[in-house]
């Protein structure tokens, strides 16, 4: 119990109309698919079902959630706390060292929350008892990998489990072939196919291939509405954007040109995998590493073999320069990408007197939300869930771009989300003319596309 229980802080829960939707969909649904985008309350929807399924119906006796690491420590409880309808709920952090996940698994509690990252612990090494009759995968996105440890130690454990809830607001990140997985741990198989190579056999044909070596697979004419339907009956999905008064999403690109000689040091790196460079050689020894060093090299650095750092040019901190003095003061939040990032906007910022921190603390992240920092440094992988940074600004500026689209949507939605107070939030984007950064926003914008298609084929019909 916390200080807002003991202190009679609990929040009157008034839930939307969408909201008592999703509750009775999963209380109705032993599996069920939710797919809430962000700002739309899935955690207090799920702990609302998880309440009456566990003290009215009895029909939850044993619930373990699965969630990121910060989620799970941080969020579903503070949840849980939160609202008066769910004071009776005791829930158990399983987080930490070993002893301390194990005292939290085996002390008397209504939910067990474990971060997704002890998964295979808990089902092979931690000996004990994988008595749960209910299962919540918070960001079912996490477990699109069927090779993955987590994946194959919690399909073993899927038998027992009597009653799944996935929750996630990215379903498809990259693409139709993730589903597989993710709905192969919910139903077992039922709709998508107990196999990998028969769904794609059924769904997919051969794209990028090298003789009999296939690279890549696209979806044959029709795939799409085919998967959507055999998932509909289990699956539902709402939008912010349909559901909530949400502000102005405004995107925009601040472009940037190399010079002739930079150019050239992109064109040499990019054909000849290798650039030379007055301190040595640097390698790209396959294409994941040639495309990272791209990213470096469009960012203005690049890490050298030896480890140290290479700067190349000046132009993106010349461009978040010109936008922090364009802003006028107005907060700004800066994603950024490699440690060197990190170093030279933090060099360069100290050099202009510009307030500002990394968000990487609860100090630092109230500072932020109380308007004392005209400018925030924010990695994609430490935003992407369970941060509500609405509060401080409306105003993202991406310094260097991820591949990953499930990252970028996160956190953009750290601003642009229910309770942004600013009609407009902006979303800009600096980008090297001619280098990877375009490609990597034409990707992120036909990923979207996929995922959009089935968020929209499957969104729910609010009659309640």
């Amino acid at each position: 119990m916390t200080s807002s229980r003991l202190e009679g802080f609990l929040m009157k829960y008034e839930p939307h109309n969408y909201q008592i939707y999703a509750t009775r969909y999963i209380e109705e649904h032993p599996i069920s698919a939710v797919l809430l985008n962000m700002g739309l309350g899935k955690t207090s929807i799920t702990l609302t079902a998880l309440n009456d399924l566990l003290f009215d119906s009895f029909e939850a006796h044993r619930i373990l959630v699965i969630a990121p690491l910060r989620v799970a420590r941080d969020t579903w409880p503070a949840e849980a706390d939160k609202w008066d309808h769910l004071q009776n709920l005791i829930c158990s952090v399983a987080v930490g060292t070993e002893a301390e996940r194990r005292s939290a698994l085996i002390r008397p509690a209504d939910i067990y929350i474990i971060n997704r990252e002890n998964v295979q612990w808990l089902i092979e090494e931690s000996k004990l008892p994988f008595n749960f009759d209910t299962l919540v995968v918070d960001e079912l996105s996490s477990f699109k990998n069927y090779q993955a440890k987590r994946f194959r130690a919690l399909m073993k454990v899927r038998p027992k489990v009597r009653r799944i809830i996935g929750l996630t607001g990215t379903p498809s990140v990259n693409g139709l072939m993730d589903l597989w997985a993710e709905f192969r741990l919910l139903d077992m198989g039922a709709r998508l196919g107990r196999f990998i190579s028969h769904y794609r056999l059924d769904y997919f044909q051969p794209d990028k291939r090298n003789g009999q070596v296939i690279f890549s697979y696209k979806p044959l004419p029709g795939a799409e509405q085919r998967i959507y339907y055999k998932i509909s009956d289990i699956t539902i999905s709402m939008k912010s954007t349909d559901l909530l008064k949400m502000p102005e999403l405004i995107s925009s690109e601040y472009t940037i040109r190399l010079s002739d000689e930079e150019r050239k040091c992109y064109d040499e790196l990019k054909q000849d995998l290798v650039l030379q460079l007055p301190d040595g050689d640097i390698t790209a020894s396959n294409a994941a590493a040639l495309t990272g060093k791209l990213c470096q090299l469009a960012n203005g650095a690049i890490y050298t073999d030896d480890g140290d750092t290479f700067s190349i040019h000046d132009r993106k901190l010349d461009a978040l320069e010109d936008i922090i003095e364009a802003a006028s003061g107005k907060p700004i939040l800066v994603a950024y990408w490699f440690k060197h990032d990190l170093a030279r906007i933090t060099e360069r910022l100290q050099k202009l007197h510009v307030p500002f921190s990394k968000l990487d603390s609860a100090d630092s992240i109230r500072k932020w939300n109380a308007g004392e920092l005209p400018v925030a440094l924010i990695h994609p992988a430490s935003a992407g869930h369970g941060l509500n940074l609405q509060s401080g600004g409306s105003c993202i500026v991406w310094f260097g771009l991820t591949w990953s689209l499930e990252l970028y949507q996160q956190t953009n939605a750290r601003l642009w989300r229910q309770g942004q107070n600013s009609e407009t939030v902006v979303v800009q984007h600096i980008v090297a003319k001619d280098t990877i950064d375009e490609r990597i926003l034409k990707v992120l914008s036909k990923k979207e596309s996929t995922q959009a298609a089935l968020i929209d084929a499957v969104k729910a019909d609010l009659q309640v």
